[in-house]
């Protein structure tokens, strides 16, 4: 482990040598990429608030409000900074092609990582959805977030929680049995 720690540094000291004005490129372009969505973040809640798409309070949102807020966001943000981040990208990735084949090779930036390092949060996304489906099925869809009872979302999360045991554990159920009756099958 630690060796490939060692190559890594390597290959970091060789390739800002060969190529710092790319490497000062890059940063400066990461920095201006970040407040960029910052300032795009900051015009577009002053306008969803005065063009009322949400309420200036909090307490007075709803879900519906939370959901089109995001997505709203996340439609101007891959539009001004998306775009120009993906264009970006490709000419990084051309200049990166552009390399001799041989000079690359010798760049070992980053190891492999451990199974849990490389994992996703796809169980939170999932989660949330399924948090939103259960809101709008309750018709709590347009219901400000601050009349929800404690008990409200404690019993939605157990009952999600429950469902999700359901609809997951079933099936590894029947695919775990399935399994042993044919490994059963196998040995006799």
């Amino acid at each position: 482990m630690e060796k490939q720690a060692e190559i890594e540094d390597e290959s970091w000291k060789k390739f800002i040598k060969n190529h710092l004005n790319m490497l000062v490129f890059w940063i400066i372009a990461a920095i201006v990429a970040v407040m960029g969505a910052v300032f795009v973040y900051q015009w577009f809640a002053a306008d969803a608030q005065s063009t009322n798409m949400v309420p200036s309070i909090l307490g007075q949102w709803s879900l519906a409000h939370m959901i089109t807020f995001i997505l709203h966001l996340v439609f101007w943000e891959l539009l001004i900074i998306g775009i120009p981040i993906a264009i970006v990208a490709i000419l990084g990735w051309l200049w990166w092609k552009q390399i001799p084949f041989e000079e690359r090779d010798e760049y070992k930036f980053f190891g492999k990582g451990t199974k849990s390092e490389r994992g996703g949060g796809g169980f939170s996304f999932l989660f949330f959805v399924a948090f939103c489906l259960k809101v709008y099925v309750d018709g709590n869809w347009d219901i400000p977030i601050s009349s929800w009872t404690l008990e409200y979302v404690v019993d939605s999360v157990i009952t999600l929680l429950f469902w999700g045991a359901i609809i997951i554990g079933i099936p590894a159920i029947i695919i775990g049995l399935l399994y042993l009756v044919n490994q059963a099958k196998k040995e006799w």
